[in-house]
């Protein structure tokens, strides 16, 4: 093939190889290469002035619900999405139907992935079919492709099997990652617990219910040695929790998600399904301490959490709408906000979205080396758009963000030099 294409003059930020500078990058048959002194003929070009040049973003957490749910998403159009947003990797949970317990199910995942617009890395569940009675088999999902192990939508109730997977995840050399959830505080609750619910007359979710299960999680990797990472952290409470844990050398990882550091409870004002979610949308004071956690190194990634439900499940009574929105499509920009901000600095952005995502679940990507794979995101940083519901790719369309000017945008993805999506003229 030997064809070569050249992302020329854009601002090149490779965090992972300390690098921050305006140039060229140059790719041939899937990989970076170094420049060469002679231009041959017939090479590929893309003029990227005032664009950035970073390593392909990895989204270590999503819901491709296939299989089971393929009217609310599949895998080709998730990761469409993903692509679309400037994603080139998602790790999709096991709450699928039937759930990834399994070798099968997990082959499954990967034949469907084989030709889709974004890699894709399956998340094996913790425990046989997510109900938190007893452990699923770790090699064999290991040997299937799993990169991680989680019961994502629902806690691991029992802290002896929590502690028991956490120490036979580690023989297997595979990350834990926690749903957690008091599930004793916040079953029935459908929003933050406070004067917004009660004016609403709703059902609250309290901080506690977070923080409590985030502290069990950090004394059970405390106790066992292992690494264990938190899945979308929403409060205060538990970004604290985290910080101390790290400060004493706990090995343990975070995640938050855009909701949570641009959205409060305010959100749910009018039922708004659409800002309906688990953990739900906290307080202003929550909301600023997840930035805080962004500035100080407490979290390691940005996520998505993007959960696609059709209308069935979202244009109902708010007790009766399924927790969850989609993602994929405005991470980005919502996460650029924080630059602008002051929040954080570009390499910190593509660190918590790109090389971070991919150190933590020990998967290639997140750096712009000679000899790397090119997965490569191109970003306008100044592109303005309104989110509409007909620009949406995902196939279900429950995003909060309906409506709003966004700044920033994913303008180019590359997976392994393969162009998977191109809006370079707007």
């Amino acid at each position: 093939m030997n064809e070569i294409t050249i992302l020329q003059n854009g601002r090149i930020i490779d965090p992972a190889n300390k690098v921050d500078r305006q140039g060229d990058l140059w790719l041939r048959d899937g990989r970076i290469i170094a420049p060469e002194s002679l231009v041959p003929e017939g090479v590929r070009r893309f003029d990227l002035q005032g664009k950035w040049v970073v390593p392909g973003l990895i989204d270590m957490h999503v819901h491709l619900r296939e299989p089971g749910e393929e009217y609310k998403e599949t895998i080709a159009s998730g990761t469409l999405a993903a692509a679309t947003g400037g994603f080139t990797a998602v790790a999709c949970m096991p709450n699928t139907k039937p759930v990834n317990d399994t070798a099968a199910v997990t082959r499954f995942i990967l034949e469907q992935a084989a030709h889709a617009s974004a890699r894709v890395y399956p998340v094996g569940a913790i425990s046989k079919g997510s109900d938190g009675t007893g452990l699923a088999e770790y090699g064999e999902l290991k040997a299937a492709g799993v990169v991680a192990l989680s019961d994502d939508g629902q806690p691991v109730v029992d802290s002896q099997l929590m502690r028991r997977a956490m120490e036979y995840a580690a023989s297997h050399g595979l990350l834990i990652i926690s749903h957690s959830e008091e599930i004793s505080l916040s079953r029935n609750g459908v929003m933050n617990e406070g004067l917004v619910s009660i004016r609403l007359g709703l059902r609250g979710i309290p901080v506690a219910a977070e923080s409590i299960m985030v502290y069990r999680e950090l004394a059970l990797a405390e106790l066992t040695g292992h690494h264990v990472h938190i899945a979308h952290v929403s409060t205060a409470a538990a970004t604290d929790l985290i910080r101390q844990a790290k400060k004493r050398g706990v090995r343990v990882t975070a995640e938050t998600t855009p909701h949570y550091f641009t959205l409060t409870e305010e959100a749910v004002e009018g039922y708004n399904t659409n800002a309906k979610m688990n953990p739900p949308l906290r307080t202003e004071e929550d909301r600023q301490a997840i930035r805080h956690g962004l500035q100080d190194g407490t979290f390691d990634a940005i996520a998505t959490d993007h959960a696609p439900h059709s209308v069935l499940q979202k244009q109902v009574e708010f007790d009766r709408a399924a927790n969850g929105i989609i993602g994929l499509e405005t991470s980005l920009p919502l996460s650029l906000a924080l630059i602008r901000a002051g929040v954080i600095a570009e390499a910190r952005l593509v660190e918590l979205m790109s090389s971070a995502p991919a150190h933590i679940l020990g998967v290639a990507g997140g750096s712009l080396a000679i000899g790397d794979v090119a997965d490569i995101t191109v970003i306008d940083p100044d592109r303005k758009f309104i989110f509409t519901e007909d620009m949406i790719v995902s196939l279900s369309k429950n995003s909060p963000f309906l409506g709003w000017e966004l700044q920033g945008k994913a303008v180019l993805t590359l997976l392994a030099g393969r162009v998977t999506y191109n809006d370079l003229q707007g």
